[in-house]
């Protein structure tokens, strides 16, 4: 029987003009490579590390900010749609069929994007992620409260409140007391929110360095919390923030 983690991030697809630009970078930086999915009549450019589809490309709209859609797995995607719809936010993609499983996709009240999801073959198990996979989601938003009131009313979060380095409060979306996402005060570099995933990486400092090199701008410099590890958060070429970091012996 398919094992399914209601709240957890479980696909992460870039949003970009240029497919082929976003591919170049991203196997230069975490060696990532694409497989041509057959979907339909076209194919789907899928995100591979070391053998696993952890994600997709995906061509947006010229005029459309370049960003990452986080897929959160949901027990209806229908009726999950349907309640974003009740209280009035924007709608993005009706429910479909797509692929293995159903998708929609919408904006919180603070206008981050994020897509919902259920697979027909289930959610991938919680674990350590592997280097070049997802570690973690994280939500930067202009109203933190908003956001909260919205995704714990969705989704039935709960909500661990800590203190980060700097002063700043930072809140941990559970699941079954599981952490599965983060929201903080923040914004991407257009100045809207927007959820940021992070990749798991071997050395925090050396990829952000190589990432600049290839032509990312450095959003969050290199960050050191104990029992979580060393963090930093860039822009790629085409615009879209993304983590990396390298997860502390201790960490989760």
């Amino acid at each position: 029987m398919p094992s399914f983690t209601p709240g957890k991030f479980v696909w992460f697809e870039h949003m970009s003009p240029d497919i082929g630009e976003a591919q170049a970078f991203y196997q230069a930086l975490f060696g990532w490579s694409t497989q041509a999915v057959p979907m339909g009549e076209a194919s789907y450019p899928m995100i591979q590390n070391r053998g696993q589809g952890i994600g997709g490309y995906r061509k947006a709209a010229a005029t459309a900010p370049t960003h990452w859609i986080c897929f959160v797995s949901v027990p209806d995607v229908d009726a999950s749609f349907d309640a974003i719809k009740a209280i009035g936010c924007r709608t993005m993609q009706s429910p479909a069929d797509y692929g293995p499983g159903r998708i929609a996709a919408a904006a919180d009240p603070t206008g981050a994007a994020f897509a919902l999801w259920r697979g027909m073959d289930g959610d991938p198990p919680d674990g350590p992620a592997p280097v070049g996979s997802w570690h973690w989601t994280e939500l930067w938003t202009t109203d933190e409260k908003k956001a909260l009131d919205f995704y714990k009313g969705l989704f039935d979060y709960g909500v661990d409140t800590m203190t980060m380095p700097g002063g700043h409060t930072y809140n941990v979306l559970t699941m079954g007391g599981v952490p599965r996402a983060g929201v903080m005060k923040g914004a991407g570099p257009d100045g809207r929110s927007t959820w940021v995933p992070y990749v798991s990486v071997s050395d925090c400092d050396a990829t952000l360095a190589k990432a600049l090199l290839l032509g990312a701008t450095q959003l969050l410099a290199p960050t050191e919390v104990p029992q979580v590890g060393r963090f930093a958060v860039l822009s790629d070429p085409l615009g879209a923030p993304i983590g990396v970091i390298k997860v502390a012996p201790d960490g989760h």
